[in-house]
């Protein structure tokens, strides 16, 4: 019998939950082909089968909370069949070509451990049948006995299945002491109402934000950013760009060199805490907004001082369509040390971006729009103006640094050709 555990996760995350059974109980299961897929705090991941055979029962149910190493599921091995049959094929033959006094001691011996096998698997007087603990977990849910519930496994074991399909109605509970009444539930509004569970990873992102608007001195700072000069780079390297790199070039390059080059002048914002001390990063992992079917992510740009716009642009396609599929692993997830996030791809005119900790700032991009801005004392020009947001951790960051940094994007956005010096 193989089983099925619940591999190493990650470092932080020790548990799971069960998203959905990929092969149900019956179903034939090749090497390397996945069984069921696990929903952790960040990402799903599915898990494979090491090897090939039959599975024969699931030890939890989807929404089952489970641990890193624990069995949830078995499989009979096809390999083991073959050579059980191998195995009795040898003892025939031997069997046969034996006098008939021996033949029939031989089949004694036989019989003898076949009763000594079952006996191994048969419940003990006062210990109750033999179940999974899936099995016992349904029962006890569905109120059913299982004493009462009929199986054909060969050893006598109650699986899901058989708990499933028993149809005997829950042995009546002995009625207890009245309680207390209990207070009063409110009153349905009479509209239509729905009620969505949240999933493991909304519920972690929820509890997340909560804990670092907690436990950080959260403070915003804001500027705003002639987006002219950058639009208008666009507009004449776009071809040659998309003909050089097949991708199109963005807004998000920019800001990413752009933040790169603040870092490295303002490194207290490419930092952590750790107890009594403050880490400063000397690299430059940049953490990307994504909006995904399932909450919002941040896969993470590496190494993004040492990547050229075009690179930069490739990496952030390739992790948004990942976090689109569902397809991130926690590699792509983990270690960034600084975010940046775009609510403007919402049309988003202005907001105070939460940090992603522990990282201990944030800049916020947000909707390009048209405003009248004073050129000088008698000029007056509409321009392309996008508002820009930094929240910080008070805690190491002062205003000075925060608004300085800011201020160095604020410059080489409205002059890009500093990005070639800078970054």
């Amino acid at each position: 019998m193989i089983e099925i555990k619940v591999p190493e996760l990650a470092e932080s995350i020790t548990e799971g939950t069960v998203a959905s059974w990929l092969k149900q109980p019956g179903d034939h299961v090749e090497k390397g082909e996945a069984i069921v897929e696990l929903e952790t705090d960040k990402v799903n991941i599915e898990v494979p089968s090491d090897e090939s055979g039959t599975l024969e029962e699931q030890l939890a149910g989807e929404g089952d909370t489970v641990q890193v190493g624990q069995v949830i599921a078995r499989l009979s091995s096809g390999s083991a069949g073959g050579t059980a049959v191998a195995t009795k094929t040898k003892t025939e033959a031997a069997a046969e070509a034996a006098p008939a006094p021996a033949e029939t001691k031989t089949e004694e011996v036989g019989e003898a451990k076949k009763v000594e096998r079952r006996e191994e698997h048969v419940a003990s007087p006062g210990k109750g049948p033999i179940a999974t603990p899936a099995a016992r977990k349904l029962a006890r849910e569905r109120g059913i006995d299982l004493s009462a519930v009929q199986t054909n496994d060969p050893i006598g074991r109650i699986n899901v299945h058989d708990v499933s399909n028993h149809n005997a109605t829950p042995a009546p509970k002995p009625e207890a002491p009245k309680a207390p009444a209990a207070a009063p539930q409110p009153v349905a509004s009479g509209k239509d109402e729905e009620r969505i569970k949240m999933t493991r990873r909304r519920q972690t992102i929820a509890s997340r934000l909560v804990e670092v608007q907690q436990t950080a001195a959260m403070l915003t700072t804001f500027n705003e950013i002639d987006m002219t000069a950058v639009m208008a780079l666009r507009k004449r390297r776009q071809e040659k760009f998309i003909k050089d790199n097949d991708v199109k070039l963005g807004f998000m390059s920019f800001f990413t060199k752009a933040a790169v080059a603040a870092l490295k002048r303002m490194p207290y914002l490419n930092a952590e805490i750790q107890g009594n001390e403050i880490v400063l990063k000397k690299y430059y992992d940049i953490g990307i907004a994504v909006s995904a079917p399932d909450g919002l992510v941040v896969p993470v740009v590496r190494e993004a001082d040492r990547k050229n716009f075009g690179e930069i642009e490739k990496d952030i396609i390739h992790l948004a369509d990942k976090a689109r599929n569902n397809k991130l692993g926690l590699s792509d997830l983990t270690g960034g040390t600084f975010t940046i996030t775009n609510g403007g791809v919402f049309g988003s005119l202005l907001s105070t971006p939460i940090l992603n900790g522990p990282q201990v700032a944030i800049l916020g991009m947000h909707t390009i729009q048209l405003r009248p801005i004073a050129i000088d004392a008698e000029t007056i020009e509409n321009r392309p103006m996008m508002y820009v947001a930094l929240s910080y951790d008070h805690r190491i960051v002062d205003g000075r640094e925060a608004v300085t940094f800011l201020k160095h994007i604020k410059d080489m956005i409205e002059d890009p050709e500093q990005l070639l010096f800078e970054a």
